[in-house]
């Protein structure tokens, strides 16, 4: 026999319903609202703690080459710091991750799943926790929603589940949308950047061509000189050379990173060509390349240290590109009668090599220091497009290596390079 409600028990219930449309109607507002999918993450996970009185909260989401949980967007006094991550299958966010079912309690440090090196670390205390696995359209995870300590008296339970299931399958609505149109963008470029390639492909050839014929009527006009000027024609013939073979090198570098663009766009990453490599010499290649540049603003290139350091496997074409970028980037922040110098060591272990690309320039901010060496990194340069510190930290993690900056405004830059003897073994699926 069922018992009925007292009029207590309905009126909570129609006052929960009220909530859950209400939560439902704002985060649809929301969705519709906001264009950034950050905007979206943070303005959902204000609704969650409005509507359910929680203190703090947090999105996480996977990141499966790490097979982490990172910290997306958190709200809340000592909250974790965005970027943060922890292993996948570790606490309560990662049970929930691994099962897809939602978790609710009471008192998280009677939890045994309750990975409290988090609390440690920020110095927060998490009382009482629900926590949602956030799913993509076809049901496989892709991040938690966590809210934690409910303000008033009382603490989290399953009657706020409900309201906050609706606004975590938005907010995994609105991440997967924001994705498939980052994708949807990334394959446009790729349509275009194919494009771009081809064409500079075919427009490499007639400078190829160009430098080919150039080096043979060098040669034959400076063997007509007359004797009299032999050794001014000399010095002045290596020149000429030396200027033809940088630009036949140049452009078939060129032509190799044409070659790889090309390889994208059709699918195929080729994986880094690893054989003996002298770090001396790339560095000597790349200071080569860019003395021209450097002595118009008046900038010394320097070495110290190359050439006593053993040899070690490594793509040498990847790490000329890694190096070139830094150099290149330093000259132009350096003034007039500044310097950039590459020194290298062995490191304590005798296991790799410490390279240091140390420049006199304008230093730079927190705020750009910081964003070194990701996708959201910001250019100084007029044209800049920031891609060439990622692409340096690319290179080097390709070789299983690490780099750090170190810089102040008015004080130069110096990054700092760990390259193993031995790149990392690769597995094969």
């Amino acid at each position: 026999m069922t018992v009925p409600s007292s009029p207590q028990d309905t009126q909570q219930r129609m006052e929960r319903l009220e909530r859950e449309v209400d939560a439902a109607r704002r985060i649809s507002h929301a969705l519709f609202q906001h264009l950034n999918v950050e905007d979206l993450v943070k303005q959902a996970l204000h609704i969650a703690l409005e509507v359910v009185d929680g203190q703090a909260g947090c999105v996480l989401l996977a990141n499966p080459d790490k097979k982490e949980l990172v910290f997306y967007h958190t709200i809340g006094d000592k909250a974790p710091t965005p970027g943060v991550g922890f292993p996948w299958d570790k606490g309560i966010a990662g049970s929930v991750y691994q099962t897809g079912d939602p978790i609710v309690t009471g008192d998280v440090k009677h939890d045994q799943r309750h990975f409290s090196v988090i609390d440690e670390t920020t110095g927060y205390d998490t009382h009482d926790m629900i926590a949602l696995p956030l799913k993509s359209w076809e049901g496989a995870p892709i991040g938690v929603l966590e809210v934690m300590n409910k303000k008033k008296e009382g603490e989290l339970n399953k009657d706020d589940v409900a309201i906050l299931t609706i606004i975590s399958a938005f907010t995994a609505i609105a991440i997967e949308e924001a994705r498939l149109f980052e994708e949807a963008k990334l394959a446009e470029v790729v349509r275009v950047l194919g494009d771009i390639g081809h064409d500079v492909k075919n427009l490499l050839m007639p400078v190829l061509c160009g430098a080919s014929l150039l080096k043979t009527e060098v040669n034959e006009f400076f063997g007509r000189i007359p004797e009299i000027d032999v050794q001014k024609a000399k010095a002045s013939h290596e020149m000429c050379l030396e200027v033809i073979q940088m630009l036949d090198r140049n452009a078939h570098r060129i032509q190799d990173r044409v070659k790889e663009i090309a390889d994208c766009v059709k699918g195929v990453i080729s994986p880094p060509r690893f054989s003996t490599c002298k770090i001396s010499v790339v560095i000597a290649s790349v200071l080569d390349t860019l003395k021209y540049p450097s002595e118009e603003k008046g900038i010394t290139l320097s070495s110290e240290g190359l050439e006593t350091l053993p040899d070690i496997e490594a793509d040498s074409d990847r790490l000329f590109n890694a190096f070139y970028n830094l150099v290149n980037n330093a000259i132009a922040e350096v003034p007039k009668g500044g310097s950039i110098s590459v020194r290298g060591t062995c490191d304590s272990t005798k296991a790799g090599l410490m390279i240091a690309v140390v420049d006199t320039g304008r230093g730079m901010p927190a705020e750009i220091r910081e964003s070194l060496f990701t996708i959201k990194t910001i250019s100084k340069k007029a044209g800049g497009t920031g891609l060439g510190t990622k692409i340096v930290k690319d290179v080097i993690d390709a070789h299983g290596g690490t780099i750090t900056v170190e810089s102040e405004v008015g004080l130069g830059t110096t990054f700092h390079i760990h390259l193993p003897l031995q790149p990392p073994k690769r597995t094969t699926s």
